[in-house]
């Protein structure tokens, strides 16, 4: 009974810190897309869709946390093709604001990045502060540090666009989070496929 009750308190403190990560990401989705519209910048809309598309796999990962290795493992799947997917339409929104020209407004790249700077460290020391992570939490906790990482490289693109008047390290750093995006999405879909031959190794043994 001892193990049972303690599986259950572990399973609701990861439930309840994947709530609190996923609203905190629903909330930075809005204000980097809002932002990032009346900013012109590619990199504050690189961030807001990427925190949409973390909300969507936190919420994965909630439905994976009661359910079967082989759940938790595709919900982890879907994470890094999403993420893969995202980075191709950054990236493609970055060579048309090239071609075409763009007007980013560094002041306010600055100001969003730190605040989203302070909520994506909340968020990894809540998941680092998780015991025993499956699959979908390593993805969860992959998603935060991608996170707080891109949100240094706007506050500097921020500052170069405020001091030269230039776009191109708006540019820079969205295409660069596409990047961290792309990497981030590939060690997750590696991790799956270890861990698909875990289960098999233990199976067999």
């Amino acid at each position: 009974m001892s193990g049972d009750h303690k599986f259950e308190l572990d399973s609701a403190e990861k439930r309840r810190t994947l709530w609190i990560v996923l609203w905190l990401n629903v909330a930075l989705a809005v204000g980097f897309l809002f932002v990032g519209y009346f900013a012109d910048s590619n990199a504050l809309l690189a961030n807001g869709l990427d925190n949409a598309s973390d909300a969507l796999v936190y919420i994965l990962s909630l439905f994976a946390l009661s359910r079967s290795r082989v759940w938790k493992r595709n919900a982890a799947r879907l994470s890094g093709g999403l993420l893969l997917l995202f980075a191709a339409g950054v990236i493609a929104d970055a060579i048309r604001r090239f071609l075409e020209g763009s007007d980013p407004g560094g002041i306010e790249m600055m100001a969003m990045a730190a605040i989203a700077a302070v909520v994506n460290l909340i968020c990894l020391r809540l998941l680092q502060n998780l015991q025993q992570k499956d699959v979908s939490l390593r993805a969860a906790t992959t998603f935060s540090f991608n996170d707080f990482v891109a949100n240094g490289g706007i506050i500097v693109a921020g500052l170069v666009v405020t001091l030269t008047g230039a776009n191109w390290p708006d540019l820079l750093v969205g295409i660069a989070v596409a990047g961290i995006a792309i990497y981030g999405g590939i060690d997750i879909l590696r991790d799956t496929h270890k861990d698909k031959h875990e289960e098999a190794g233990t199976t067999h043994s």
